[in-house]
Formats: structure tokens, C-alpha cells, sequence
């Protein structure tokens, strides 16, 4: 039986209460998200298309479809979201810029040559980087989150709510936890990567493209003190910090994690933190955005049942 479809229509750039629901979804019902390229969608239609700086527009770089209701949501609770499959369109684009990424303006300048963009055809589970260079797909999604209790936040941003964090775990067969701030979530998606490389580190640099996103979502209890997403794949469950600088992401999920051990699974807090010292997998996903993002992870088959 076919999914319902939600299309990219009416596209938004922040996360908030202020616009009405595109779709609702029932607790466990499955659904295709479609969602638009990042950076101002639809600039890339051909391997010939021309890109300058002057066609991205601040702050209208992370197109997201929502709001999504996630009916019986109410504050205080989580969505548990799972990726069942991601399907990509044909063409993806990254590039660089001299003002973002690991090394900016201090080192490159404005240098014409470090404005450079590249739109890549995507087939067939392949990259086509060149004609000599085939890279294999590993979709992700690089914006998901729900709405704060107050106010908003850009598409580009990121915090307590998700948002640009840019996790390559974020795929099929994830899980992904999120906070549940006002009544009905109010979830939102976008900038979907064919692929990204750790640190994401010239900017714009994972392959942006469209995709479809077939997902569903339960609503469960808070845990007792999940304050930050939270991720769950067939061998991993991992936790995710935000912040600058790049040391107080870390601290954020290296903590997030020890809650977890301590709450779900019988650790104390100390032996818990010297578990992580000798187990824990960990590294910095993205280092571009407003706060960057560290993740940390422990392989499920070293934990006890919880």
C-alpha cells in the first residue's frame, strides 16, 4: 500500500507555531516527506547549471517542509521518528565559499577561486563526483526538529529543539528522539544530504539534494533527563551536543550520554563516565553552522538489557 505524501509546497525557514499544519500524521502511521534541496531549491536542474554567491539569499538556505501535527503529541513529551527509506533525486550540489567553513577569510580571503560550486548527478545509489571519481550514496537528513515553546529559530540554527545539526546517523534505519514543546510537535525537515563527511568542513560541504523521506513517528514518555536529541540505530544509541565552542558540544553529549547509562541502564553516574572513557565513540558531525554539532555513541551489544 502506498504512503501518503507530503509535498514541498509552502516551504519554511524557522521553526515555530505560526503556521498551520501542512499534514497531520497518526502515532506508528507511515508517511513520505518530500523535501526541497538546500540553498535556495531548484537552482540545480542540469550538470551545467551556473551557481554565484549572489543566488543564496540569507537566511533562505534550509528549506523545510512543515509544520507536521503529530496527532496526541502533547508538551512534555517525545517523538520517537523513524527513517524507514530516503529516495534521492538526480542532481546534488556542494561547494565552498571563502566565508564559511573550516578555513574562512583569514586564511583564503575573498579569492574568487574559493567561490566555486558543483552540481553532481546522483544515480543509481552513486555520486558521479567525475567521470573517473563514483562515490556510494549514504543518505542522511541534515535538518529535523520541532518547534520551541516559544518564539522560533532559523532553519540554520540549532538547539535543544534539533534543527541544522547535521547527523550522518540521521538515515534509514534511525531512530531519532526529539522533544515535544507545545501540543502537536509541530515537526519539521529538510536539507537532505546524499552524503556528508565529517565536520562538513568547507561549508556547503556534503551533497545537498532533494529526497523523499518515508518515516514514522511514535509518541512515548520523556525520559527523565533526555534535554538534547538523541539517536538510535541497529548497533548504537547516541547522543547529540550543540555549541560553541566545539568542546562544550562534546561535553553536552559526553554528559547526555551519561544520563542515559545512569537512567536506562543501571550505571551510576561515575561508572557510567568511566564506561564512556573506555567505549564511547565520538566525533564532531558538522563545525559550520551557528553551534556545531558532537555526537556520541556506545555499541549497543556492550550495554546490559535495559
Amino acid at each position: 500500500m502506498a504512503t501518503r505524501i507530503v509535498e514541498k509546497e509552502n516551504l519554511k525557514y524557522e521553526f515555530s507555531t505560526k503556521d498551520p499544519f501542512v499534514a497531520s500524521i497518526q502515532p506508528n502511521e507511515k508517511i513520505t516527506v518530500a523535501c526541497e534541496m538546500a540553498y535556495n531549491g531548484g537552482l540545480v536542474t542540469s550538470l551545467d547549471a551556473t551557481i554565484t554567491p549572489e543566488d543564496f539569499k540569507y537566511p533562505f538556505f534550509n528549506p523545510m517542509t512543515g509544520p507536521i501535527e503529530v496527532a496526541g503529541a502533547k508538551a512534555g513529551q517525545t517523538l520517537c521518528i523513524h527513517i524507514h527509506e530516503m529516495e534521492l533525486e538526480e542532481f546534488g550540489l556542494t561547494g565552498l565559499t571563502a566565508h564559511s567553513g573550516l578555513f574562512q577569510e583569514w586564511i583564503f580571503e575573498r579569492q574568487e577561486r574559493f567561490n566555486q560550486y558543483k552540481p553532481v548527478r546522483v544515480a543509481d545509489g552513486v555520486i558521479h563526483w567525475s567521470d573517473d571519481l563514483k562515490i556510494p550514496v549514504a543518505p542522511m537528513i541534515g535538518v529535523i526538529g520541532t518547534a520551541p515553546a516559544y518564539g522560533s529559530f532559523l532553519s540554520l540554527d540549532n538547539g535543544e529543539h534539533g534543527g541544522n545539526i547535521d547527523v550522518q546517523e540521521m538515515g534509514p534505519g534511525c531512530k531519532i528522539y526529539l522533544p515535544v514543546n507545545v501540543d502537536g510537535a509541530y515537526l519539521f525537515m529538510g536539507d537532505c544530504h546524499a552524503r556528508q563527511g565529517d565536520g562538513e568542513v568547507c561549508g556547503m560541504g556534503a551533497i545537498d539534494i532533494g529526497a523523499r523521506i518515508t518515516l514514522s513517528v511514535d509518541v512515548i514518555d520523556r525520559p527523565a533527563r533526555m534535554t538534547w536529541p538523541r539517536f538510535e540505530t541497529t548497533t548504537h544509541i547516541g547522543t547529540v551536543g550543540l555549541g560553541r565552542p566545539l568542546e562544550d558540544a562534546m561535553r553536552i553529549a559526553y554528559r547526555e550520554m551519561i544520563y542515559w547509562l545512569t537512567d536506562d541502564f543501571g550505571f551510576t553516574e561515575a561508572d557510567g563516565y568511566m564506561l564512556l572513557s573506555t567505549v564511547a565513540e565520538g566525533r564532531a558531525t558538522q563545525i559550520m553552522n551557528p553551534k556545531s554539532t558532537f555526537i556520541c555513541k556506545v555499541e549497543k551489544s556492550l550495554l546490559p538489557a535495559s
